[in-house]
Parts: C-alpha cells; sequence; structure tokens
C-alpha cells in the first residue's frame, strides 16, 4: 500500500459533527503538583486553576495550566484505591482525556452514542458565578476517553469547582500555539477498527495513510492512518505496529503502557529555534539524528527561510510537500516510563507530518531502545 493523500475529499468548515478544537488534554499522573512545576518550569506553561481539598474537592488534586491555546489539566488522586490511582499504577503518567470543545455537548453525546459510541461520563451541566458549563464523555482507544465541553455560556478560568490559581514563581513562554495533532498507538489489528470509530462515529475524514514500506528501518516498522475533523482542527493519526525483526516502538509503548494510549502530542510553534532553544537551556532532553541527515537536506528540500546552521545545531528535523515546508523535533519521553513524548513542530505551508523524516527518526528511536535493552 502506498502512501495515500486524500485529495478527493477537501476539509470543510462545514460538519456533520461540529467540533469547534481541542479544550484541553488532561493527564492522570502521581504527582500533580510536581508535574505542574515541570510544564511550567521546563514548557513554559502559564498555572491558570486549580481544585482540590481547598476547593471542597476531598479526592483529586487538578492543576490547570496553559500556553497559547494549549491546555493542560494535572490529576492526582489524594487515595490509593481512587481509579485516577489505579490508573496510573497500571499505566504510569499518560494522556486520560482528549477533551473537544463543542457548540453544543448535548448534541454531541447524543449522536456519538446514536453512532455506537460508548458512553463514559453522562451528560452534566455545572454553574457558578461565571456561568454554565456542561460536558460528556465517551470512550475511545484504551483506558483514554474523548470529554466534549461545551463552555460558550461561560467565562470562569477552567470549570465550575475550579478556582483561579497563579504560582508565585515567574513563567516564561517558549512561544506553543496549538496542539497540532494527537498520536494514539493501538495493538496490532486495531488500526483500522479505531479509523472506522472515528469515520463513523465522530464524523472524521481519512486524511493520509501510511504503510510499513513508508514507515520502516532495518529492523522495525509501524503502520499509522490520520483521521482529522471537518475544518481540520483535529487530527488523530492511529498506530499500530508492524511485522520486524525487533521490537518496534509501538511494541515498547504498549508495553510499558500496558495497552492502548497516547503516544505523544505535536505542538506547534512560529518559531521552532526559538521554541527548542529554550526547551534545551530547560533541560528537555530531545531524541537525536547523526551530523550526516544535514548533509543532503537542502537538496531534498530546497530553500527555506531558517539558518541551517541552527537547524543543525539544534538537531530540528526539515521536510517538505506540495503546499510548503515544515521543522519538527521529538522530545525523549517525559516520564520513566517509556511511553508519552512531546513533538515540537512549526508549518511553514506545509499540511503534511514528515515522511521523509520517518526513517532518521526511527533510526534514532531504535538506538534510544537499545540503550533501555528494549529492542
Amino acid at each position: 500500500m502506498e502512501t495515500t493523500l486524500q485529495k478527493n475529499k477537501p476539509l470543510t468548515q462545514t460538519d456533520a459533527f461540529p467540533i469547534l478544537g481541542t479544550d484541553h488534554v488532561e493527564f492522570y499522573v502521581g504527582n500533580a503538583k510536581q508535574a505542574m512545576f515541570y510544564y511550567q518550569h521546563a514548557f513554559g506553561f502559564e498555572p491558570i486553576a486549580y481544585k482540590g481539598p481547598e476547593t471542597g474537592f476531598r479526592d483529586t488534586v487538578s492543576y490547570v495550566v496553559q500556553q497559547g491555546k494549549v491546555r493542560f489539566v494535572l490529576t492526582s488522586a489524594l487515595h490509593p484505591e481512587h481509579p485516577v490511582a489505579k490508573h496510573v499504577q497500571l499505566h504510569g503518567d499518560g494522556v486520560k482525556v482528549l477533551a473537544l470543545q463543542v457548540p453544543d455537548a448535548a448534541y454531541a453525546f447524543e449522536t456519538a452514542l446514536a453512532k455506537g459510541a460508548k458512553p463514559a461520563a453522562d451528560l452534566h451541566t455545572t454553574t457558578d458565578e461565571h456561568g454554565t458549563l456542561t460536558t460528556a464523555s465517551i470512550h475511545t482507544y484504551g483506558d483514554t476517553l474523548h470529554t466534549f465541553v461545551e463552555r460558550t455560556s461561560y467565562s470562569g478560568s477552567f470549570m465550575p469547582g475550579f478556582e483561579p490559581w497563579t504560582s508565585k514563581a515567574p513563567t516564561t513562554p517558549i512561544g506553543l500555539k496549538y496542539i497540532d495533532h494527537c498520536v494514539g498507538n493501538v495493538e496490532l489489528g486495531d488500526m483500522n477498527k479505531w479509523v472506522d470509530f472515528y469515520r463513523d462515529v465522530l464524523g472524521f475524514q481519512l486524511l493520509v495513510t501510511f504503510d510499513d514500506k513508508d514507515i520502516s528501518t532495518e529492523y522495525t516498522a509501524l503502520m499509522s492512518k490520520v483521521v482529522a475533523n471537518g475544518n481540520g482542527f483535529i487530527k488523530f493519526p492511529i498506530n499500530e505496529p508492524a511485522q520486524g525483526l525487533k521490537k518496534s516502538q509501538i511494541e515498547e509503548y504498549l508495553e510499558f503502557y500496558k495497552g492502548p494510549g497516547v503516544q505523544h502530542l505535536a505542538l506547534a510553534t512560529d518559531d521552532i529555534i526559538h521554541t527548542v532553544t529554550e526547551l534545551r537551556s530547560r533541560g528537555v532532553e530531545f531524541l537525536h539524528v547523526p551530523d550526516t541527515y544535514y548533509e543532503e537536506l537542502l537538496d531534498r528540500i530546497g530553500k527555506i527561510d531558517e539558518d541551517m546552521h541552527a537547524l543543525k545545531n539544534l538537531n530540528i528535523l526539515a521536510d517538505r510537500d506540495e503546499e510548503g515546508y515544515l521543522l519538527q523535533i521529538f522530545t525523549k519521553p517525559v516520564q520513566d516510563r517509556p511511553t508519552v513524548f512531546y513533538e515540537i513542530i512549526q508549518r511553514v505551508g506545509a499540511t503534511s507530518f514528515g515522511k521523509g523524516n520517518f526513517k532518521a527518526l526511527f533510526e534514532s528511536i531504535e538506538r534510544e531502545q537499545a540503550l533501555r535493552g528494549n529492542l
């Protein structure tokens, strides 16, 4: 199967299942206070809201941090028998909720259920002095949820039950703008099932397909399909392992996450050189590609505006498609288990996902797997 871009199905601004964008991503973590500190000081997220015992919630603590349109909720349990604690015990720190902002949560929830979605939390409306907010949740791959959030009548810091909260420590943003895409890893044979789920239940379109000839090295391979909603604001690549001589990165993830889940979030910036310079200075570690990658880069992608020496020094990758070019780099896992990591991406017209970098990226991942004894 060749790489296929679905040019015959352009994304439109009208959608049978309208989604306004990503509302937030909620992580279940072992220590929300320390996770908040990490995202504030390493990634430049501003703490904006808090929920916990001081606000009347006795079982969990949640911190909300934001930069640009990227909003993370970091949640920990206060008791070992709580479902959040059990989730962390099984999976480690990871993404529990990919929340989608919708104009009408009741319509979204009822439509999803009618098309076969499994409910996770019924329609729930809460009100405080800042207005009214409505949510409902459905299951997706693994233990991950999609929560529909209707906040058009709400002006508070985040949600009812949360109070505004700021840190006394200064925060320096690094230029993150929005979530470009979110990648999920599923088990062998399940990729098409979840592609069908997004297409049939949420009205997404198949945007691009990569097979094991596109994404492979001498030792490992995977297959991936990218689905996107009607306005293109939400893009979800779905990966599954493919046959290879050694254990692939998807198999390693599934082994350590104990099932399907979110592999990485791609965070967009308008100045990747500044963003990555800041991240490196704050101790964030990235995958490494050898200097030979840059020897024929300009011959492959053509002229770009950025300084090639800066890209090489920061180890930033580049690729081009029919619409323009993109720059990207991938962190190492941001927790002890080799599971969740981040991509930093700058698009200069390009709408693709860096196919020209797949081989170099996979070889760098394999080097890290070998160091962990997991290849």
